[in-house]
């Protein structure tokens, strides 16, 4: 195992070393994949992932020897990485972060070569570093139930949808559903994460047998979590049509709410074999083109607890 090859993406070529290494060992009816098949569908899925990639700061989810080796976050930039690479300099306590920022196919592409198999992304952008245009609503059963992920993603569409705010979803390629929903970047992060708060403090409030906040797994019970705590500053959630470290490969891949009644839909129903096709049918079409404020949405939220 060694060697490598090179692939052309736009005005750069990159290389791929070790492309024939097994990054996802096949595991009982799980496919084998190497780093060549991950770079392959990276560059395929590339024109529908790069608009939820442009200019966010990104953390990367490393696996240089496979789901078998050790597992590595990493959030800077490192010296021998390409200077094409598009960057952003974050401040943090006692320094700052340098973030890649994944802006074309050839940084896709590099990132799939350092074995970057999942790709996190921040709920802002560079050119608004401190106010949220995304909010994510992550729905974690206690187990594998999948049936109360698709009551509860009902549920919160549902109450979105009473104040006026538009929303998608998204498998996770792990256990449950994201929730996501565009803002106009206009509110920092404190008020986003608070207004995620109210709205899924009333949901679980009208549904307290079968939905909780409650961020100890502990206080739980059977319950399913709704998960805002990803709606805070220099915190990350997964990007659309990114691979999970999994075996078999699968892909956090946006859905129409119509699919949601699909009797086959899982969180892991679709891999790097078939979620380009997934893509292809625009699941998102329905969102606006511009996100919502929240001020509206918080009257109207109120107005129901």
């Amino acid at each position: 195992m060694g060697g490598t090859r090179t692939v052309r993406a736009g005005r750069r070529t990159v290389e791929v070393h070790r492309p024939d290494k097994v990054l996802f060992p096949g595991e009982g009816r799980a496919e084998e994949y190497t780093k060549d098949d991950l770079v392959s569908y990276y560059r395929e899925v590339a024109p529908f992932m790069l608009p939820h990639l442009r200019g966010r700061p990104l953390m990367l989810e490393r696996h240089p020897d496979g789901l078998d080796g050790p597992r590595f976050m990493q959030k800077n930039l490192q010296p021998h990485d390409p200077d094409w690479i598009n960057r952003i300099e974050v401040p943090k306590e006692g320094g700052t972060v340098c973030h890649p920022v994944c802006d074309d196919t050839a940084t896709l592409l590099y990132l799939a070569d350092q074995a970057c198999l999942t790709l996190h992304r921040w709920l802002a952008r560079v050119d608004g570093i401190d106010r949220p245009d995304l909010l994510v609503f992550d729905l974690d059963p206690a187990g594998d139930d999948f049936g109360s992920v698709r009551r509860a993603a009902r549920q919160l569409g549902e109450l979105l949808d009473r104040i006026e705010l538009p929303s998608a979803l998204m498998t996770t390629g792990s256990r449950g559903l994201h929730v996501v929903v565009p803002l106009n970047g206009h509110h920092d992060f404190d008020e986003a994460r608070g207004f995620a708060r109210a709205v899924a403090g009333t949901l679980a409030g009208a549904h307290p047998d079968d939905l909780t906040t409650a961020a100890r797994k502990q206080d739980r019970g059977d319950r399913l979590y709704v998960d805002i705590q990803r709606n805070a500053y220099a915190q990350t959630a997964v990007v659309p049509f990114t691979v999970r470290a999994r075996a078999g490969a699968p892909v956090a891949t946006p859905i129409s709410w119509d699919q949601l009644d699909d009797p086959d839909l899982g969180p892991r129903r679709w891999t790097i074999d078939n979620a380009v096709d997934q893509a292809r049918t625009d699941p998102w079409s329905a969102l606006p083109r511009r996100g919502r404020a929240l001020g509206p949405a918080r009257r109207k939220l109120d107005a129901l607890r």
